[in-house]
């Protein structure tokens, strides 16, 4: 039987969540799971992970990955959180490594942060396969948005997190620390040999002119029809259209908390001394523009 993908839209954040599962075993995969944070208030809660949590239980699913595209900087995940709840191990590209060097730099987390992927379960590198029951998937290194941005690919469908938005919004930004534009196209010249009938699935949906959510288009439909990267755009015409747009994007609303749990596969930093987690605001480091 065929791969059965679920998808689940987290409203505040614009992002697509999903559930795999192979019919036959009962195997199953979360990507990219949201934990809920109110950040003016400085709170979390669980509610759409609890929708994830309900699927699978209704399924009567065995959670194998928690499967992160990357280090996310516009939603907290929720991977902890389903870890002791479903169980499975939470997985993200080998490239954390640099990504958390670089903001164990920003946010002076000299003390408490190691840099060697250990808070989470496994690191991917390129080529490596997972598998849900008989079905086997491979993990594709796509940098450009972040330095550990990877797609999972399994039974023709394709799950690149950021690097590819549905083809009328294009792509991600790459002005990120670490992020290159030139890496990114690169990134998805690979995506688009997968095939033109493999299905992408993406990332984030932010409804351009307010038209109805989307989440999936073919490779022959981004090659034809992405604003930002079709089968005809050349890499210096990606790379110049990238950056121009970067440098007008505002820094996303979550950054600041969000990358501080996320490089720590979703775990908040350590209670201070008064039994206390605080979270860090650098001050006048972030959104600096060239």
């Amino acid at each position: 039987m065929a791969l059965r993908v679920d998808t689940f839209f987290h409203q505040d954040s614009s992002t697509l969540s999903y559930i795999l599962s192979d019919p036959d075993s009962g195997e199953a995969a979360i990507i990219d799971p949201v934990l809920d944070f109110d950040y003016a208030a400085g709170r979390s809660h669980t509610a759409f992970a609890d929708r994830l949590i309900e699927h699978v239980a209704h399924q009567n699913l065995q959670v194998k990955w928690i499967l992160e595209t990357h280090a996310h900087a516009d939603h907290l995940t929720a991977a902890q959180y389903l870890k002791t709840k479903l169980g499975g191990l939470i997985a993200i590209g080998q490239g954390i490594t640099k990504v958390q060097r670089t903001f164990q730099s920003i946010f002076n987390l000299h003390d408490s942060l190691p840099l060697d992927g250990s808070d989470f379960d496994h690191l991917f590198y390129e080529g490596d396969k997972f598998s849900l029951g008989d079905m086997q998937g491979t993990v594709l290194a796509t940098p450009g948005h972040t330095n550990d941005s990877l797609s999972y690919v399994i039974d023709g469908n394709a799950f690149v997190g950021d690097s590819l938005f549905m083809p009328d919004a294009g792509t991600a930004r790459c002005d990120f620390p670490g992020g290159s534009a030139a890496l990114l196209y690169q990134s998805v010249q690979k995506l688009y040999a997968l095939g033109d009938d493999i299905r992408i699935y993406v990332g984030h949906d932010y409804q351009p002119q307010g038209r109805a959510l989307a989440y999936m288009a073919t490779v022959a439909e981004h090659k034809a029809h992405n604003i930002h990267i079709s089968a005809k755009t050349s890499e210096a015409v990606f790379v110049q259209t990238r950056q121009t747009r970067d440098v007008t994007l505002a820094v996303p609303r979550l950054i600041v908390p969000s990358i501080q749990v996320n490089i720590r596969a979703g775990k908040w930093p350590e209670p201070e001394d008064n039994g206390q987690i605080y979270l860090k605001v650098p001050v006048n480091m972030l959104g600096q523009k060239p």
